[in-house]
């Protein structure tokens, strides 16, 4: 290295130190003279030349100069040292390693001695492992016959428990009472007859050959025993004053596993008392629903008659008729009146007869037919839910209620034909459609048929009734009907409460051909009605026939309730228009020229270039005239109001109205006369506004 370093000193212009000098390296290589040409191959020399010319020591070493052949010694010298190093260090260390060396060797013994020891466990092992496999098989074995042995046991028990005919059983069958321990008998003897008849391998057995005729012989008189116990139960049902639903309740079903057993086990026994029950309570029923349907009869109200209808004049009569009642007798026929109440009342009790026969009460005949209908209700759906309980099937209640509805529809196709009553029918088709969903409430669907069919039978009838008072519209003798007065008219009185009464009904129902009719009833009455106005000479009472009517139809609309809806838009516009055509009869009949001058000559331009200009000549006459009697002819306004309309609040607008149109006439006046050249002279002869609207408020407050 010092070498080196010297030359490096001494050539300075040499080569930097840090760059290898591949010719340098070669150069120092000597080959060995003595090594032969066959024994040496500096083939792929060049290839690990290039290899250690990247390799970090070795550039090392190089760039500090180093010859190779020194640094090898350099290396061999410290290697030498340091084998002479590790020899002394294991020298002093040597009795160490033999007491380590002695130390393996017992270690060694040791451990040969465990192994053997060992391998003779293991062998004994194994053969417990052996042994324990042995008797897991045998035990597999023993519980498996054992549980075969236990399942051959438990069939052999149940065959024998199923089969066997206990001495208690047979007591019990032939002569036990029918009560509860003799119900759980009788299971058990089913379940036995269901056992021989179902279980192949009892076929095959000889025990059946011993058992099987007592079982029939058991089975048989079951069969007759309960047979008689039961028709006994189903006689009572026919007592009079039973209560059938109680009996049903508290009695019989408490053996209607007789019914299955005898469906089970005796098919024609099990018919003939279903047959025997159909019979007993379609009697019983029908009966019932008879004897009930006479005694509401005695309790109807004849409410009307085919002569009870809205265009039929008051005092016709006819050779087989009675003479017709006064109307306020006989409102109920158009008016609602409390007849409502009946839908308020839907499911309350049935009435009973003798009780309102006691205190002499008589009823429209939508109340009997509420009273009948939730009496079938009622029935129907305790026999429904009996016979789905007791019988097991729902088909029976239609066997057994086709009396009941035979004797019902007896009534009703009697009643029906004979009724008039519009309002009536309205009220019953109401009636039928909250009984339907009353059951469909209870989820009871045995009268749904029924109901659909009294529906269909109302509907026609309402609208062949309707179309009754529709014709006595159309039809009307006018000179028959006609009455030389001016106030409302029967006729319209019975409209607007029929009217009323039909609204009412319709309210939660919103029926759209309901309102189709009533819109046809309306167009009717008021052709009608033109045609009475038109009886009137003067066409001053038309309008005030007109009014009175309009109004007290109005009245009587809005007494129904707030849903007077288009019909009664219809007869307020026709009230607004017929007051202005009577405010303005009334005002020229009294005050004709101011009227007359304010429509043609008021709003001209006095100063204009008209050929005849307003002058004051023209118009003093009627400011006089009216200055002298205004309110004389207010008075006679008043008076003559007062005694046209029946009704005061529709006088009082009236005669507001006319006065308000008066005030605005004559201030229309005002207006001229201050335009007219020397019209200041007129002004000591004009009213003042004031004064006018003192009277007015003053007849307002008095009327």
């Amino acid at each position: 290295m010092a070498e080196v370093a010297a030359n490096n000193a001494n050539h300075p212009c040499e080569t930097p130190k840090n760059v290898f000098d591949f010719g340098a390296f070669v150069g120092d290589l000597i080959v060995d003279e003595d090594a032969s040409s066959d024994d040496i191959s500096l083939e792929g020399l060049q290839e690990e030349l290039e290899e250690c010319k990247n390799d970090d020591v070795v550039a090392n070493i190089l760039s500090k100069g180093i010859k190779l052949r020194e640094y090898t010694k350099g290396v061999e010298h410290n290697l030498r040292k340091v084998e002479l190093d590790s020899i002394q260090d294991y020298i002093k260390e040597s009795d160490n390693l033999v007491s380590l060396h002695d130390q393996i060797r017992d270690c060694d013994s040791i451990l040969s001695q465990m192994e053997t020891l060992l391998s003779g466990f293991q062998v004994e092992i194994g053969s417990i492992s052996s042994d324990i496999k042995i008797l897991q098989e045998k035990s597999m074995d023993m519980g498996l016959k054992l549980k075969n042995r236990k399942v051959a046991e438990s069939k052999l028990a149940k065959f024998v428990e199923d089969i066997i005919v206990p001495p208690r059983m047979v007591d019990i069958i032939v002569d036990g009472e029918v009560n509860d321990e003799y119900m759980r008998t009788l299971d058990i003897l089913s379940k036995k007859l269901k056992f021989v008849d179902t279980d192949p391998m009892v076929k095959d057995s000889k025990a059946l050959k011993d058992v099987q005729p007592e079982l029939e012989k058991l089975r048989q008189k079951a069969v007759s025993k309960v047979f008689d116990f039961i028709v006994q139960k189903l006689q009572a049902l026919r007592k009079p004053k039973t209560n059938i639903q109680i009996l049903q309740q508290n009695v019989l079903l408490k053996y209607k596993y007789i019914i299955s057993f005898l469906k089970e086990h005796s098919k024609e026994v099990h018919l003939e008392v279903r047959a025997a029950y159909i019979d007993t309570m379609n009697k019983v029923l029908s009966a019932h629903f008879r004897a009930y349907i006479q005694a509401l009869e005695k309790l109807q109200l004849d409410i009307a008659t085919s002569n009870d209808l809205i265009g039929v004049e008051t005092k016709s009569t006819s050779l087989f008729s009675r003479g017709r009642e006064p109307l306020k007798n006989r409102s109920a026929v158009f008016a609602l009146g409390e007849r409502l109440n009946v839908l308020k009342e839907i499911d309350q009790p049935a009435l009973i007869p003798h009780i309102a026969e006691a205190s002499s009460l008589k009823y429209p005949y939508e109340v009997l037919f509420r009273s009948l209908h939730k009496l079938l209700m009622d029935t129907a759906t305790s026999e429904y839910l009996f016979c789905d309980e007791f019988f097991g099937e729902e088909s029976i209640f239609y066997e057994i209620f086709a009396g009941p509805f035979a004797v019902i529809d007896e009534h009703f196709n009697s009643i029906l034909p004979n009724c008039y009553d519009a309002i009536g029918l309205m009220l019953m088709i109401r009636i039928v459609h909250q009984h339907q969903l009353i059951m469909s409430r209870r989820r009871i669907p045995c009268l749904d048929s029924y109901l659909d069919k009294v529906n269909i039978s109302l509907w026609p009838r309402f609208k062949m009734v309707f179309d009754m008072h529709l014709s006595s519209l159309r039809n009307a003798n006018v000179k028959l009907l006609w009455e030389d007065d001016s106030h409302p008219h029967y006729v319209m009185r019975r409209y607007a409460e029929f009217t009323a009464s039909l609204i009412h009904i319709n309210v939660e129902y919103g029926d759209g051909q309901l309102e189709l009719n009533m819109e046809r009833l309306r167009m009717a009455v008021d052709e009608l009605l033109m045609k009475l106005a038109k009886m009137f000479s003067k066409p001053k009472l038309q309008i005030v026939f007109l009014i009175n009517n309009c109004d007290m139809t109005i009245a009587v609309l809005k007494e129904a309730g707030p849903e007077g809806g288009k019909i009664q838009q219809h007869f307020e516009e026709m009230l607004k228009s017929n007051t202005g055509l009577f405010v303005e009869e009334l005002l020229m009949e009294h005050f004709s020229d101011l009227i007359k001058f304010v429509k043609t000559r008021a709003s001209e331009d006095p100063n204009g270039s008209n050929e005849r200009p307003i002058s004051v000549s023209e118009v003093e006459p009627i400011v006089k005239d009216f200055g002298s009697r205004w309110k004389g002819a207010i008075e006679l306004m008043h008076k003559d109001v007062i005694t046209s309309f029946s009704s005061f609040l529709c006088g009082m607008e009236i005669l507001r109205a006319a006065l308000t149109q008066l005030l605005l006439y004559y201030t229309r006046l005002s207006d001229c006369i201050k335009r007219i050249n020397g019209g200041a002279a007129l002004n000591k002869d004009l009213v003042s506004i004031s004064s006018i609207m003192y009277e007015i408020r003053k007849y307002s407050r008095t009327f």
